[in-house]
């Protein structure tokens, strides 16, 4: 494993190039693209404002910068440097900004959620979609890009219109047994809509593509609901990720529940496999130690390497008792992802904030249990194979497999604390971002098997 050095950063804003060639960035009001294998800078574009948002056309050919403050997105072309494009929403006002899956035409949501501007970068031409829902995940493409789903409220009831993405022509406008819509999500094959109610209102429905209710799924009533959902990317289960720590499974053929993953504080079986992680014991050299020591070597003194020990079971994981007379309380499963081949489910339950929870998909039970010694910030699995990357806020890198799991520390100076993390398309890199500097971190290629 080997690391890059550190470049600056601002906002968390870093995100690889869908065709895997360039690493973009930014930099206050400056975007800088990157080439993925020598990090030698190919364009440096200066905006408005400070950049809140960046998002790379679905092509790799223009990139597309936000700034909400000013209401303004400009756009950027890597195949003509000098082309350039903004976009102002004026006295309306941007609180989100997204490309379409054709990667010519910008989607604006105003201010208050009154409507949806398309813009299209070809024929300049401008469209106008009225009543979007302001909820946590409002429009949703399908994966071929030739749909959308938007959420709408009209006169106190929510509404799904579903839009052909070539010419914006409405497809479909269907109502929803819904009190207070919360998302929308497609399945990766595109042909279910999967539609969750309130977190105070346990209820997800199942729509086809012609708007016919499929299914309704309740698994309880009179407690808060869904707080989460993940599509395995074969499109044959859903999971979903409950405030009272279970997640439950779907499947595809009846979309009833097959099984139901709990999230105790203890875990018991002998069949499971806990790593938890601990420091290592520092020696330190003393005759090597100067003073007043360099900022690697006082970095390193803070940032105490660990290494991960298999425990015995049955241990008690670190489990937080929620505040229940105050708003969000951190109960619940929190964060869900598949892995790309469908064999695994991620979760983290809030309640357990450093522990990631690995599920066997093909057996249905729990595989493996990470405790961390810091809270687990961000997690996402290796695009190729079942690997998962995870940072926990402090100068390490996790990496997990079916082989085992490994913690590594991040070779920067200074105080460098991976937030957050990407992968590259290939699974070969992936960039680990702290709150002012990123590096690319590559591995070496597992062979799978």
């Amino acid at each position: 494993m080997n690391f890059s050095e550190g470049f600056k950063l601002s906002g968390l804003l870093c995100k690889f190039s869908p065709d895997g060639k360039r690493l973009a960035s930014c930099v206050q009001y400056r975007l800088i693209v990157r080439d993925v294998n020598t990090l030698q800078i190919l364009q440096l574009y200066t905006c408005l404002d400070q950049i809140q948002y960046v998002e790379w056309s679905s092509d790799s050919l223009f990139i597309l910068c936000a700034m909400y403050k000013r209401g303004i997105v400009q756009v950027w072309s890597l195949e003509q440097p000098d082309w350039h494009c903004k976009i102002d929403e004026g006295s309306a006002g941007l609180v989100a900004s997204c490309w379409s899956p054709d990667g010519r035409h910008i989607l604006n949501t105003t201010e208050f959620h009154l409507r949806i501007t398309v813009w299209s970068l070809c024929t300049k031409s401008v469209s106008y979609i009225k009543y979007p829902k302001a909820c946590q995940q409002g429009i949703a493409f399908t994966k071929d890009g030739h749909y959308m789903a938007l959420a709408e409220r009209r006169d106190c009831k929510d509404f799904i219109s579903l839009f052909v993405c070539s010419d914006w022509q409405l497809l479909r406008h269907f109502d929803t047994e819904t009190q207070d819509l919360a998302g929308i999500e497609w399945a990766p094959n595109g042909c279910v809509l999967a539609v969750w109610d309130t977190c105070l209102e346990y209820k997800i429905l199942l729509y086809s593509l012609d708007g016919r209710l499929l299914s309704t799924y309740r698994a309880y009533e009179w407690s808060l609901g869904i707080k989460s959902i993940a599509w395995s990317p074969s499109s044959q289960f859903l999971a979903i990720g409950s405030y009272d720590e279970k997640v439950r499974i779907l499947n595809h053929v009846t979309w009833k529940k097959i099984t139901e993953f709990e999230h105790p504080p203890i875990i018991a079986n002998p069949k499971t496999i806990v790593y938890k992680e601990v420091e290592k014991s520092a020696a330190a050299e003393t005759q090597k130690l100067s003073f007043p020591p360099t900022r690697a070597l006082a970095s390193s003194l803070f940032s105490m390497p660990s290494k991960y020990n298999i425990s015995q079971v049955p241990m008690s994981l670190q489990y937080i008792k929620p505040v229940a007379d105050r708003a969000n309380p951190r109960i619940g499963i929190g964060t869900l992802a598949f892995s790309p081949d469908n064999c695994f489910l991620a979760t983290k339950n809030d309640n357990t904030p450093n522990a990631i929870w690995i599920w066997d998909i093909q057996k249905l039970k729990l595989f493996v249990v990470l405790e961390q010694l810091c809270t687990v910030h961000s997690f996402q699995w290796d695009p190729r194979q079942p690997r998962l990357g995870i940072c926990t806020g402090n100068s390490k890198v996790y990496l997990w497999s079916p082989a085992g799991c490994v913690s590594v520390q991040v070779p920067m100076e200074g105080d460098f604390q991976v937030l957050s993390l990407c992968w590259h398309s290939g699974g070969d890199s992936m960039a680990l971002l702290s709150k002012d500097n990123f590096c690319v971190c590559y591995l070496e290629r597992e062979e799978v098997k």
